[in-house]
């Protein structure tokens, strides 16, 4: 990654690495560096369960990649690829439902977050539903998160070489949905949600060479988003961070851009979009097992019948 400064024609964007240096980066792409082969994983709470299924019909067909960039949930569950451990996304979901400490209504009152930030990024992953941080260290795979700066309301991305509990609360930051989360001070920076400045990274990752990329996407096809309702709630909880209000007003602008740039590279052939059918009808922090686990058989089911084109779209 370079580390010189780009003058660029759109949005400036920060681009962060354990020296904490950024770079500013161009949004718009047209010559790509090198041809890296890359998985993009949209976030979505826990409508990434489709996504995990899919996921774990690669692992278990022994497809890698150069590269995975992950948004919120996409991170969360996305790590677990570079782990090497299939099913831990449902596994936990399933077993830690009901835990008052990983998501609740006493939690949020009690902590400020909604996903217990204690218990679901440290706790639970070092000590109940061990994550394999040495398996994810060893593999050579890169791998980012998307996380929002509070203050600016832009995109800051963030590469994970080596888990630690510091890389622990990168994966937090990108998963922290705002209003029911406490912004998460790093290196120098406030952060919350992903999605909020960037739900969709492909461009971001176009630009650091990865040239052919599978995207796997939470919602349907079809689907365009629109402003959220929640605008009035968003206004007054978040008013200390105007520029995150001012994001979340406009992310569905944002959001339907991104679709049709998806569209156009499918059709360039860059990239193979995977997404499901309709509506998962599971909300992002669902408590259901049984919504749970039909979401992710159906992302089962959808890689599998997808394995063919994705082997082939990897092979060009």
């Amino acid at each position: 990654m370079s580390h010189g400064r780009v003058k660029v024609p759109s949005t400036s964007v920060k681009v962060t690495k354990k020296s904490g240096k950024g770079v500013a980066v161009c949004a718009e792409m047209c010559i790509f560096a090198a041809m890296k082969q890359g998985l993009v994983l949209e976030g979505g709470g826990l409508r990434s369960l489709f996504s995990a299924g899919i996921m774990d019909v690669m692992m278990d067909a022994g497809i890698r990649f150069d590269g995975i960039i992950g948004v919120s949930a996409g991170a969360t569950f996305g790590c677990n690829y570079k782990s090497h451990q299939p099913g831990r996304p449902l596994r936990y979901n399933m077993r830690f439902r009901h835990d008052w400490r990983y998501i609740s209504l006493r939690s949020w009152l009690t902590t400020g977050d909604l996903v217990g930030a204690q218990f679901s990024y440290h706790t639970m992953p070092r000590e109940l539903d061990i994550f394999d941080c040495e398996t994810f260290n060893a593999d050579p795979t890169a791998f980012y998160v998307v996380c929002t700066d509070a203050e600016t309301g832009a995109p800051v991305y963030h590469r994970i070489d080596t888990m630690t509990d510091h890389e622990m609360d990168w994966m937090r930051a990108s998963a922290s949905m705002p209003v029911v989360s406490r912004p998460v001070a790093l290196d120098g920076h406030l952060l919350l949600d992903g999605g909020i400045a960037d739900s969709i990274p492909l461009q971001y990752f176009q630009h650091e060479g990865y040239g052919r990329n599978i995207v796997i996407l939470t919602q349907p096809q079809g689907f365009r988003k629109r402003r959220t309702r929640l605008m009035p709630i968003i206004r007054l909880a978040m008013r200390r961070y105007p520029a995150i209000v001012e994001a979340m007003n406009r992310r569905h602008e944002m959001y339907n851009a991104q679709l049709d740039y998806l569209h156009e590279e499918v059709s360039r052939g860059n990239i193979l979009l995977i997404q499901p059918d309709e509506p998962l009808h599971i909300g992002r922090t669902e408590l259901n097992a049984t919504k749970m686990q039909r979401v992710y058989a159906l992302g089962r089911r959808t890689g599998e019948a997808h394995l063919l084109s994705i082997r082939n779209f990897l092979s060009v």
